[in-house]
C-alpha cells in the first residue's frame, strides 16, 4: 500500500485496541480500523484516545486505514510572565 495511493481524512480514536490497532470515527460518521504508520511508530509518537489524527484510506478497502500523524492539540497558555524555555 503505497502513500499516494491513499486519501487521507481526518478522524477522533475512539477506541484502543490490541496489537497497535486503534478504531477511529471518520469526520463522515464511518468507524474505520487504524494502525500507525512506521513513522510514528520510529520516533514513538503516543496517540491516545480522544486525539485528533489523520487517517489514510486505501480505495481498495476503506475499513482499514493507516494513522499518519496526530494533529496538535489547542494550546492552553494563558500569557502572565515569559514563557519557559
Amino acid at each position: 500500500m503505497a502513500r499516494d495511493d491513499l486519501s487521507q481524512v481526518d478522524g477522533v480514536v475512539t477506541d484502543v485496541l490490541a496489537g497497535g490497532n486503534f478504531s477511529v470515527r471518520l469526520a463522515a460518521g464511518q468507524v474505520i480500523t487504524a494502525k500507525l504508520s512506521g513513522r510514528l511508530r520510529k520516533f514513538h509518537i503516543r496517540v491516545i484516545l480522544g486525539d485528533r489524527v489523520t487517517v489514510g484510506v486505501s480505495p481498495y478497502d476503506p475499513t482499514h486505514g493507516l494513522i499518519l500523524q496526530r494533529q496538535k492539540a489547542e494550546s492552553t497558555y494563558q500569557g502572565g510572565g515569559p514563557r519557559r524555555r
